[in-house]
Order: C-alpha cells, then sequence, then structure tokens
C-alpha cells in the first residue's frame, strides 16, 4: 500500500508538471505572433548568427579560421603576394570566388575569420530582404525562419563555405525573376560564377521564362564583366580550369552513388575500402565497379539534365495550350525545374560534399513564398536532410570513415531522401498539377509510398 507521503509527493509532481504544460501553452502563442512580426524576425536573425559568433569566439580571438576558410586564407595571402588563383594557376572554384576569398582579408589574415563571418550576415541579410520583401511580406516570414533554421541545421558548413554566398544570391534571384528578371539573371550568374551548381536555376528560367532575354542578357552582362578582368589580367587559359581540374577523381564518401561500396567496406568485402585522397584531401571509396560508377554517373548527370529539360518544354507547352502560363506560374514551373536539375547535380555526382544540401534548400525556401502549399512537406524532408547531413559531418564523420555501420546508416538515409527528393521533383515535372500530398493520397492506395511522401 502507498503511504501518504508518497501519494502527496506524486501529486505535487503531477502539479508542477500540469503547470508547466499550461505555462507552455500560454507561451507558445506569444512566442509565435512575435516571431511573425518585424522585431520578432531581426531578433531570430540576430540570434542565429550570435550563436555563430560565440561559437567561432576562441577561433576570432587568436586569429585563426576554421572549415575551409584555412584554405581560403591561404589562397588569399598567396594573392597578395602576387600568386592569383586562375590568373596565375588553374583553380578548383570559379573566378567570381575571388571576390569573397578577398574580400574577407581586406583588414589582414589574423581578422580573416571576423570579417568573413559578417560577409556572410551579410549575404544571409539578402536573403531574408528578399524572401521577406525589406520585412514588409508578411507571407515570406514563413520561408524567412525556414532559411535560418537551415544556417542552425547544417552548422557550421552552411557559414564556412562559398555556398554560404551563392546561395543568398539565388535566393534573391529565384524571388526577383518574374518583376526584376535582368536582376535576376545577373545574380544568377554571379552566383554561378562563385559556385557552378546555380546554372542550373539559369537553365530552368531560360527554358520557361516569357522573359528569359533580359534574363539572359542580365547574366552575360555580369559574366563578361569577370570574364573581361581574369581575360586582362592574363588568365584567360584557366577562366574554365574549374570545370576540368577534379575530373579524374573517384568516388566521394559521402555521394549517393558511393553508398553501396560503404555498406561493402562495412560488411567487410573483399575489395572494398574507404581511404584519404590525400592530393584532394577527400575520402572515397574503393572496390569492385566503383570506378565504372564514376564514369557511368559522368554520363548520366547530362542526360538527366537533357531529361528534365524536355519535361520543362513539355509543362510549358502544356499550360500555353490550357492558358494557364501566367507569370506566376511560370516561377512556380521554374522552382520545380530548379529544384530537378539541381537534386540531378547531387544524385549523379562524384562528390557528396555536406554543402551541396545548401543548392537546394533556397530553391525550398523560396518554394515557400511562392507556393507554400506545394513546398510545405518538401521543405519538412529537407530539414531532415539537411539534420541527417549534419550528423553525417561533421558529427558521425570519424566512426564513418572507419566503416562504423550507425554512421553509415545516417549517411544511407540521408542519400535516400536525397534520391526520394529527386524522385518527386521528377514526378512534379511530369504532372505539373500533381501537389506532394495528392502524390501520397494516390501512391497510398496501392500501398507504394516513396520515402520522401511519408508524413
Amino acid at each position: 500500500m502507498t503511504s501518504a507521503p508518497e501519494i502527496s509527493r506524486a501529486q505535487r509532481v503531477k502539479s508542477l508538471g500540469v503547470r508547466a504544460v499550461e505555462r507552455w501553452e500560454r507561451f507558445l502563442p506569444v512566442a509565435v505572433r512575435f516571431a511573425f512580426t518585424r522585431r520578432g524576425l531581426i531578433t531570430g536573425f540576430a540570434v542565429v548568427h550570435l550563436l555563430y559568433f560565440v561559437g567561432l569566439l576562441h577561433v576570432i580571438v587568436v586569429g585563426g579560421t576554421e572549415g575551409d576558410l584555412p584554405l581560403y586564407r591561404l589562397w588569399a595571402e598567396q594573392a597578395l603576394h602576387g600568386h592569383w588563383p586562375v590568373i596565375d594557376m588553374a583553380w578548383v572554384y570559379p573566378a567570381g570566388a575571388l571576390v569573397p576569398i578577398m574580400a574577407a582579408i581586406a583588414f589582414g589574415p589574423w581578422t580573416y575569420q571576423l570579417v568573413w563571418l559578417l560577409l556572410m550576415v551579410a549575404a544571409n541579410w539578402l536573403a531574408i530582404a528578399a524572401l521577406t520583401g525589406n520585412l514588409r511580406r508578411r507571407k515570406g516570414y514563413v520561408a524567412a525562419w525556414y532559411w535560418l533554421a537551415v544556417q542552425l541545421l547544417l552548422a557550421p558548413v552552411s557559414m564556412l563555405r562559398l555556398e554560404g554566398f551563392a546561395a543568398p544570391l539565388a535566393i534573391a534571384a529565384l524571388v526577383w525573376l518574374v518583376r526584376r528578371p535582368a536582376l535576376a539573371g545577373a545574380l544568377i550568374a554571379a552566383a554561378t560564377w562563385i559556385k557552378v551548381w546555380p546554372a542550373a536555376l539559369a537553365a530552368a528560367a531560360v527554358a520557361i521564362s516569357s522573359l528569359r532575354m533580359r534574363i539572359i542578357a542580365g547574366g552575360l552582362a555580369v559574366s563578361a564583366a569577370i570574364a573581361g578582368v581574369v581575360i586582362a589580367f592574363g588568365g584567360g587559359h584557366n577562366l574554365f580550369s574549374f570545370a576540368t581540374i577534379q575530373g579524374d577523381r573517384s568516388l566521394q564518401l559521402e555521394a549517393p552513388i558511393a553508398t553501396p561500396w560503404v555498406w561493402a567496406t562495412v560488411l567487410g568485402m573483399p575489395g572494398a575500402e574507404i581511404r584519404q585522397n590525400y592530393v584532394l584531401a577527400t575520402r572515397e571509396v574503393a572496390g569492385p565497379g566503383a570506378q565504372a560508377a564514376g564514369v557511368l554517373v559522368t554520363w548520366l548527370m547530362p542526360i538527366a539534365f537533357a531529361v528534365i529539360l524536355v519535361l520543362l518544354w513539355r509543362a510549358r507547352r502544356r499550360a500555353l495550350t490550357e492558358g494557364t502560363l501566367t507569370p506566376l506560374a511560370e516561377q512556380r514551373l521554374i522552382l520545380r525545374g530548379a529544384f530537378a536539375l539541381t537534386a540531378a547535380l547531387i544524385v549523379f555526382n562524384k562528390v557528396g560534399s555536406p554543402q551541396y544540401m545548401l543548392w537546394l534548400a533556397p530553391i525550398v525556401a523560396v518554394g515557400l513564398v511562392i507556393d507554400r502549399h506545394a513546398w510545405s512537406r518538401v521543405a519538412e524532408w529537407m530539414a531532415m536532410v539537411c539534420f541527417l547531413t549534419t550528423l553525417v559531418f561533421p558529427v558521425l564523420y570519424l566512426p564513418l570513415i572507419d566503416a562504423h555501420p550507425l554512421a553509415a546508416a545516417v549517411l544511407l538515409a540521408r542519400n535516400v531522401l536525397v534520391v526520394g527528393l529527386f524522385g518527386w521533383s521528377i514526378v512534379a515535372l511530369w504532372r505539373p498539377e500533381t501537389s506532394l500530398v495528392a502524390l501520397r493520397e494516390r501512391l497510398a492506395l496501392t500501398g507504394s509510398i516513396p520515402v520522401v511522401a511519408r508524413g
């Protein structure tokens, strides 16, 4: 039999629990309302970047750098001593990447990390301003908070690599495609000259938009300016070196196509291994068929691009026939095409770096502004992809290179979700009127529900 003191103690604990739940229920609606005010969003923006500042403070005060920044700073210092990437040597990145890399050394090598962080704050503010119409468009606040969440979910990669600059430019470009097509084209070109992937956005926009000539004009203007500077300083022969310099690399550990060899290594199959590429400072997989798989995806990527562009043309023609190709419909179709093309760059790629998720997340964020109903479920699954990506790197990366089953399972789950999202994008282009929710309901009737459609 339970004693009276024990009953009294249990009642007090239960009472405390009830009061805590009641307080949370009162607090949550107030917090949500505050989050969707200008002051709330600015506060959230400040908190997210303050967290990064605090996390990097121990590095900043000693003049150090984290992530990829040690390499960026080395290139910047070499440039200051007269040996410029692209100009004087072939380089792994397009020439436009020199702009943020050199801007961060404006006050010397010691402050490189701090200046880089401040530049990232400015870039992310551009994304928030574009998504919310300078904080005036309330329906963009969900997308803005989503972008801030992505910054945390992909920490620390989101703030320590060049994608951190290309992604906000891509967000602004996708938002402004209809209202400012020339500016959008210029921003896409600028982002592409930092990291190549925004070329997928350009392909989708040119394939669909009735304002394509203005988009092309803006892009050509920026491209001509960058190419002209490089050629003027004698680097014309290295202008496109980024496209060929890594052509002979093997399958990188995290790439979706590498997953079978990761698990072959985990299971101890003969010939399978995870090894270090000391030249490129990456981890790669090896084993029977790995080299052939690398060749295969090299061919599959342009084939996938061509198929997706055909699907885009088909969807546009259908909309024209039905008389539904409004500017908003064009923008929605561009987003779906951009997502499919960008996902193809990841799925059919020998490389699988964590920052690649910053290629897809900007498209999803803009999707939440343009067509929240169609993109809300995709945003949920993309958030899960970002979370799993961070678990893979940096949290579980050392166990992964040692072929630990748990780390390999997390990587498998991430890659399955990425491939599933790519599959959704193809279905969405084949049947443009199909939302993800409707697709799930139809597939549920047959008992065949892809990973990305489960809820």
